[in-house]
């Protein structure tokens, strides 16, 4: 895989929230050598500074390792992993007040969930959760 920040060597300033998020997912000073010069990266490297979670040796490994986690989430409760995305994807957008209180928000909402149950009900009984489908 390949990466780049391109819009420098396009005469454009990103506008699409690059610049505002890239130094939040790795270290700022990297962030601003990529931003500022337009240099294509390795998958390899965007591993190693945090922006790819892995790099694979081929597209192969790449799907294999993707398929087992997908279905390491998909045996969670649908509504807490929907909660947690959003969260995420807030923290990108908001300040950490903004978004403890999101957080909140989306927690007082799984307190009456019927995944809360049957998590609750799985580990008591000892056996793998079966959530319902959303």
């Amino acid at each position: 895989a390949k990466f780049s920040v391109k819009e420098v060597d396009l005469a454009i300033v990103a506008d699409l929230g690059t610049i505002q998020r890239l130094p939040l997912l790795v270290n700022h000073q990297i962030a601003r050598e990529l931003i500022y010069t337009g240099r294509t990266f390795s998958g390899e490297e965007a591993s190693a500074i945090g922006l790819a979670l892995k790099a694979h040796d081929s597209s192969e490994d790449a799907a294999k390792h993707a398929l087992n986690l997908s279905k390491s989430i998909a045996k969670k409760s649908p509504l807490t992993i929907r909660g947690i995305k959003k969260t995420l994807t807030n923290q990108l957008e908001e300040g950490v007040q903004q978004n403890l209180d999101f957080v909140r928000l989306v927690n007082m909402g799984q307190l009456y969930s019927s995944d809360l149950d049957e998590t609750f009900e799985s580990l008591t009984n000892r056996r793998a959760p079966d959530f319902r489908k959303y």
